[in-house]
């Protein structure tokens, strides 16, 4: 048979078939008939480079437990997920493979097929069925309570492993039992297919809504390692899906969060917890492995997807953020003290859910002598856009226009987008700023008549092509719609940088302020507020943020400083609407 896919090309997938491919694409949120039609041990490149090739390990590399959770996935991909295993992988380091089957439902091949598949394989399996929905995180669990090997390898059920893959994450734990070690993840397009290689220049971050994201690594990581690619990079936080860690370190650093349900957030609880408990998280560029990337889950969450997320990530805010929560509370709708401020802030939904008991994972943090956010901050991810130190969180409120307003922007793009004004919306988020001085307060930057610094964000066709403005809107009410408030949240840093994540605004040669991406020593982007005369003023230019009239659409400018009480150039940070 010639089968498709190989050399991980593209799956085409032939016209009479195109219509099926595309009903039953919702079954999985991938294109289950392209994976039908290849091989269960396709052929892919090895993703290794020469000096990968050249490593040698010792034959004494620690075993390992594969763990494996899957709920009504798809059977060429589950099966083709174990095949690369096997193909790729030296059989005398492979313990056995733990099967977690989180009820599915309504897919018989998952259970006799299955069985009779892995009956056949030369390694150890075994398949734990459970009797009701537990979600990820408790599944593996319960895989990993029965696992016996050295360590514990996990994996999602559909991948596609690069030879040599095993070997370099054995190895980096052998040599530090506290290391967490992940592979490259490679990218497998989920309508064809494709095996794209991924880059070993990113590395694991987050954005103040904590949403992990890939960033480019910076020089000092390259430094730091001699520019040598060959060698893992010690990275903020892990994807979460595929790694390996020492199985006795894995209950020692507290396993999974016991009280997180279903999925998410549990990526940066764990990385978090490891990297401030004295623990580190790497990310080895020769060991690929390639994922299938789902643009949505098929899955249903108990209770919801967003208040799932939303308990998962308080309870990591809770236990491990300290002042910076009530940032992320702000930009998500929940307040409390010192960087959990920060959370709290930019995701207002946060405040509404209950995190459950987290006693618990406080005296695990108490017993283990873990260090504070600020130290993994200044230590371990000083390019977050997350400030060290701050005073103020809020918006920014101009007594004419109303306040400053980000209009929704985010990370994803940042370049060359117009600031303004919008009415002060009261509940934080796109209005929220951060004023560092000595302590942290939260206010919004506003003006008289309840107008706020406000982002928004303008997509394309299909949520493509996104721009980001930044203008004057009416201050929202954070009590009454804590969500559309999160894009009047901005901080004011002690660098003083007015920004909103890793967005900061700053003037061009027109002197009309604009969103840029923050970069370190900008001088443009650096900015000083008065706070007997109200106001912001452009350090470089030494011209002060006023509201442009003539555009009457709330657009920002910088004019001369005045000393006149010119309302226009008099801005408010103010608390009371954070709270």
């Amino acid at each position: 048979m010639n089968w498709h896919g190989e050399g991980g090309r593209a799956v085409v997938v032939p016209d009479e078939l195109k219509e099926e491919a595309k009903k039953r694409f919702a079954e999985n949120q991938f294109n289950i008939l392209a994976s039908d039609l290849m091989a269960l041990n396709r052929s892919i490149k090895d993703q290794r480079s020469a000096r990968c090739l050249s490593h040698k390990f010792p034959p004494d590399l620690p075993s390992t437990s594969i763990i494996i959770v899957f709920h009504n996935e798809g059977n060429s991909t589950l099966l083709r997920t174990l095949t690369s295993i096997i193909l790729r992988s030296p059989i005398q380091y492979i313990h056995e493979i733990i099967m977690v089957d989180d009820a599915s439902i309504n897919r018989e091949y998952l259970k006799d097929t299955l069985e009779a598949f892995t009956k056949e394989l030369p390694v150890s399996v075994r398949i734990l069925r459970n009797t009701e929905r537990l979600g990820l995180m408790k599944s593996r669990l319960r895989g990993a309570q029965i696992a016996t090997g050295d360590t514990l390898t996990f994996l999602d059920a559909h991948i596609e492993c690069s030879p040599g893959w095993l070997q370099y994450l054995l190895y980096e734990v052998k040599k530090d039992r506290t290391a967490v070690v992940c592979p490259i993840i490679d990218v497998i397009n989920d309508n064809d297919f494709a095996y794209l290689t991924g880059s070993d220049m990113t590395w694991g971050g987050f954005n103040w809504r904590l949403n992990f994201r890939w960033y480019p690594v910076p020089q000092r990581e390259e430094i730091r390692r001699n520019n040598d690619h060959s060698l893992p990079l010690l990275s903020p936080t892990m994807a979460g899906g595929l790694f390996t860690i020492n199985r006795a370190y894995f209950y020692e650093i507290g396993a999974y969060d016991p009280g997180m349900e279903v999925w998410g957030g549990e990526n940066l609880e764990m990385s978090f917890r490891v990297w401030q408990c004295g623990g580190k998280v790497l990310i080895h560029p020769c060991s690929h492995v390639g994922h299938v990337f789902r643009k949505q889950t098929p899955y249903t969450f108990p209770g919801g997807t967003g208040n799932v997320i939303y308990h998962n990530n308080k309870r990591l805010v809770e236990v491990w953020l300290d002042k910076y929560k009530d940032l992320v509370y702000a930009v998500m709708p929940v307040r409390l003290h010192k960087y959990k401020d920060l959370i709290y802030a930019v995701t207002p939904e946060l405040k509404r859910v209950d995190a459950g008991d987290v006693s618990e994972r406080l005296a695990l943090r108490e017993r283990l002598k873990c260090k504070d956010f600020q130290w993994y901050l200044q230590n371990i991810y000083p390019e977050s856009s997350m400030p060290v130190d701050f005073y103020h969180v809020g918006v920014l409120r101009n007594e004419v226009y109303d306040c400053a307003d980000s209009f929704g922007f985010t990370n994803d793009n940042a370049d060359n987008h117009d600031a303004g004004i919008l009415p002060c919306h009261n509940q934080g988020a796109n209005q929220v700023c951060i004023l560092i001085f000595v302590f942290f307060i939260l206010f919004q930057i506003r003006t008289e008549s309840m107008s706020c610094l406000t982002f928004h964000h303008i997509y394309g066709s299909q949520g493509a092509n996104r721009t980001t403005t930044l203008n004057i809107q009416k201050c929202i009410n954070r009590t009454r719609s804590p969500t559309a408030a999160v894009y009047q949240i901005l901080v004011y840093s002690k660098k003083g940088e007015l920004r909103f994540d890793d967005v900061c605004m700053e003037s061009n040669a027109n002197n009309v302020v604009k969103l840029q991406k923050c970069s370190q020593g900008n001088q443009k982007q650096i900015w000083n507020y008065n706070n007997e005369t109200k106001h912001m003023e452009h350090v470089t230019s030494r011209q002060c943020l006023s509201t442009d009239k003539t555009k009457g659409s709330g657009h920002l400018i910088l004019v001369p400083c005045e000393q006149d009480n010119n309302a226009s150039q008099r801005w408010y940070l103010e608390q009371s609407l954070l709270t």
